[in-house]
């Protein structure tokens, strides 16, 4: 009976509220309770939280998905042993390989079909990853920025447990890895500001402005992040996800400037700008970076909001020329590299967008009659 009421608290998230309470107390960004932004995130009624989730699940407008396969470039293992240093590779959404220093970093992985608790609902993916989960070189490390289903996955992350040697993540969300059986002595989590060497790479984990939590009860009991790696002379800067705030300009203060910015451009929603950019906001957190090269992500592989699929990239495309900012755009699986970029194809513009499908119609039962 212990072992079903633990298994329960686990999976409904009791337990990583209360463990966050108990272990990050320390923390600036913790205020007893959960974990907090440096600006106050706005409370939201239940009536506009309501409206928010029906309109995402049953009112879509047409364009959201793509009508045909996305142009992915199929990435081999001997293709990445083969690659040069300051090797980049989107495989899908947030999940980004970069080779440095001989060895691979995976950042938020998620190789699922879904983004979400469920296997046979949620968010589906557009395109399959450019290389297959077991095809993958051994890590030198994966990179997490919090831990929502759509940049953490169980599954992906207990596959590559064995093979990886370090995962780097926010507070309490290293937690959640070790309680899954991630063996505990690679696992190494950092609140904002902290950081750590490996092999000559620098990792810092910085603000961001976002929330977390995997179900209803342990919202904000972990920690999210955004991360600056640096190379030697090479600066990457990868936002997670993230809200604009004025801790862009901060993080390009002190750390900055960057050769690339990998930031979020995808499942914004003027209902939601606390938590996620806008194609304004994204180019102008480049700015604020100082950042010379922007590579767009977050987008092009999970229907997370109400924009047409491929609005994210003809937007900010739009905003960087206005701006006169360079701005890559490769596709799932194309190599780019991070000392001297290249600008990309518009390969979306190829594809096809499909209508949602229809919503559903609920039933009066004694009228007998069909309500959408």
């Amino acid at each position: 009976m212990t072992s079903l009421i633990d298994s329960i608290s686990r999976r409904l998230g009791f337990t990583a509220a209360k463990r966050g309470r108990e272990s990050s107390g320390s923390s600036a960004q913790h205020d007893g309770e959960r974990f907090r932004n440096v600006k106050p995130r706005p409370v939201e009624g239940f009536g506009k939280t309501l409206s928010i989730v029906w309109n995402v699940l049953f009112n879509k407008p047409a364009g959201t998905v793509p009508a045909a396969a996305l142009p992915v470039d199929p990435l081999t293992r001997e293709q990445l042993d083969a690659a040069p240093d300051r090797s980049l590779y989107r495989l899908g959404h947030s999940t980004m390989l970069l080779k440095l220093r001989g060895r691979f970093w995976l950042t938020d992985p998620v190789f699922a079909e879904r983004a979400s608790p469920f296997k046979r609902f949620g968010p589906k993916r557009f395109h399959a990853p450019p290389i297959a989960l077991a095809d993958l070189p051994p890590l030198a490390g994966v990179i997490l920025s919090h831990d929502h289903y759509d940049h953490l996955d169980r599954d992906t992350v207990l596959a590559l447990a064995a093979t990886t040697k370090v995962f780097l993540t926010p507070l309490g969300v290293g937690d959640r890895l070790i309680e899954w059986g991630v063996d505990a002595s690679k696992v190494r989590q950092f609140d904002w500001w902290q950081g750590t060497e490996i092999d000559g790479l620098t990792f810092t984990a910085t603000p961001a402005q976002h929330f977390s939590g995997r179900s209803l009860f342990d919202g904000n009991s972990t920690l999210w992040a955004s991360w600056v790696i640096v190379d030697d002379d090479l600066r990457v800067f990868f936002s997670g996800d993230t809200g604009y705030f004025d801790g862009f300009k901060t993080i390009g203060e002190r750390l900055g400037p960057f050769d690339v910015t990998l930031v979020e451009t995808g499942a914004y929603d003027k209902q939601w700008p606390y938590v996620h950019m806008q194609p304004e906001d994204t180019v102008q957190a480049h700015a604020d970076l100082r950042g010379r090269w922007l590579v767009p992500i977050h987008n092009g592989t999970f229907d997370l909001a109400m924009h047409r699929w491929h609005e994210p990239f003809e937007r900010v495309i739009a905003l960087a020329v206005a701006r006169g900012i360079v701005l890559a755009t490769p596709r799932m699986g194309e190599r780019l590299d991070l000392a001297a970029p290249h600008r990309g194809e518009r390969w979306w513009r190829n594809v096809p967008e499909i209508a949602p499908a229809p919503r559903r119609r609920f039933f009066c039962r004694n009228a007998g009659q069909a309500n959408s």
